[in-house]
């Protein structure tokens, strides 16, 4: 992880992050943050490879946000009903405590993961692609992963360049004006 003092702004590279195996086979998972701990988190944000199709994990208490970063695609069965999403839909929001099953719709897919135990975390998440403003009002925690070059983040005025594949984050804690500029990004809000 990387800390730049003088924004305040914490970083990390997907690369740098050892993947998980799932228990099924079905894939690995980069945690690239959870907050407080990563024993006891109350949000958590992940990069999931998915290389077959196979039961989700269920997390009774947690609210999911899920978008596809590479790949064709994956059709989620969350609780009976089927939701086709690919690197074009907007993050889909479920019930993490719901059975959820996925199939791949041509070959593995790469996805991020953003995870809120209800009670502790709350949040949205959005896709980028071009510019995104915001007037922000503490406290709340801000995140962006930017999938490809040419992402920049503009805090107060001051510019933050994101390498691909890097995940950056802080605190906000007074209100904050913000512009993300992207070809292609995702933005998170997290309030606890």
């Amino acid at each position: 992880m990387r800390t730049e003092p003088r924004i305040g702004w914490n970083t990390i590279d997907l690369d740098s992050v050892a993947p998980t195996p799932w228990r099924n086979g079905g894939g690995v998972t980069r945690e690239l943050m959870a907050w407080p701990s990563a024993a006891d988190w109350a949000w958590r944000l992940s990069v999931a490879e998915v290389v077959a199709a196979g039961p989700f994990s269920v997390f009774a208490g947690v609210e999911r946000w899920f978008a596809v970063l590479q790949g064709a695609g994956v059709r989620l069965d969350v609780a009976g009903r089927q939701h086709n999403l690919t690197a074009e839909h907007p993050p889909f929001r479920f019930d993490g405590g719901v059975a959820t099953d996925c199939s791949l719709l041509d070959g593995a897919t790469q996805d991020f993961n953003l995870m809120l135990r209800t009670g502790r975390a709350s949040g949205t998440m959005w896709r980028v692609q071009g510019d995104l403003a915001r007037q922000l009002d503490a406290p709340v925690f801000i995140a962006t992963y930017a999938l490809q070059t040419g992402t920049t983040v503009i805090f107060d005025d001051k510019p933050w360049p994101l390498p691909p594949r890097t995940l950056a984050w802080r605190e906000v804690t007074a209100q904050a004006r913000l512009q993300v500029a992207s070809p292609s990004a995702l933005w998170m809000e997290i309030c606890t």
